[in-house]
């Protein structure tokens, strides 16, 4: 077993993994009118780099976001089983197909939130095309169908810290209730005690690959902020706050000027 698959696979996570393996089963075998079986593994799949990054939020009776990874060809055959194609094979991920298997990934979402609710209460997941998180996986599944599958899938499922923290959260008895302010929703309070971890962002920048293969020690990447530019605080690669940079006993620390809403967190 990966370590980092396995090192906090609680029974809380081990269901919410299931219920996304049992959900993608179930979707693709409706819209393709065969049995399409899913074999779980706590491996990676090979990283492709044509690989197509989706980023689940989920909100509700659980917090946090996962992440989704297939590869391109994988996306195709999906697109080509939504629209009708009769017999689905690897191929480009065209516009066409794309929003295809946007629309199919939004579907599976929707069914694994209705299996969800029986043990985390209501769940919304909200499905967006993205680039590889800013966050380490916590928590990863692949699953793949045997290598002789007439519609062979592939796909990998990475749950963030703050995902991994409520679903754990799910097991414990009811602890004292934390005091929260009034503007936070009800069900964060079983989170206060949790340890996350938050980054500071002093900045960002695109670089070809040349450039990044030309880097040497003494080189300088110039970034997109000016020094007087406030910086980020971010959670599971959201940022939640904007503040200056202080030193605190010899340490980089973050002096808070602005608290952002949670929905409108880049």
């Amino acid at each position: 077993m990966n370590e980092a698959a396995g090192k906090q696979m609680t029974p809380e996570v081990k269901r919410w993994l299931e219920t996304w393996k049992m959900s993608v089963q179930d979707v693709l075998s409706q819209v393709a009118g065969k049995k399409i079986e899913l074999a779980a593994s706590e491996e990676h799949l090979p990283v492709l780099a044509d690989d197509v990054w989706y980023t689940v939020t989920s909100a509700g009776g659980a917090i946090g976001e996962m992440s989704l990874r297939l590869p391109a060809a994988t996306g195709s055959i999906l697109a080509q089983i939504l629209l009708g194609e009769a017999e689905p094979k690897a191929g480009e991920l065209s516009a066409e197909r794309k929003e295809a298997l946007d629309e199919l990934l939004r579907q599976i979402a929707g069914q694994a939130a209705t299996a969800l609710k029986s043990a985390s209460g209501e769940v919304k997941l909200q499905v967006a095309g993205s680039s590889a998180p800013g966050w380490a996986a916590e928590v990863f599944w692949s699953y793949q169908t045997a290598s002789d599958a007439a519609v062979p899938v592939a796909l990998e499922l990475q749950l963030s810290a703050a995902l991994l923290a409520t679903l754990s959260l799910q097991a414990r008895p009811e602890a004292t209730p934390v005091p929260v302010p009034e503007a936070l929703p009800v069900n964060y309070e079983r989170l206060m005690d949790v340890d996350l971890e938050v980054k500071l962002r002093f900045g960002a920048r695109r670089m070809e690959l040349r450039e990044v293969l030309a880097l040497s020690p003494g080189a300088v990447v110039e970034l997109d902020r000016t020094l007087q530019a406030p910086v980020d605080l971010l959670l599971d690669g959201r940022v939640i706050a904007l503040g200056e940079v202080v030193v605190v006993d010899g340490k980089y620390g973050l002096r808070v000027t602005e608290v952002l809403d949670p929905g409108s967190a880049a």
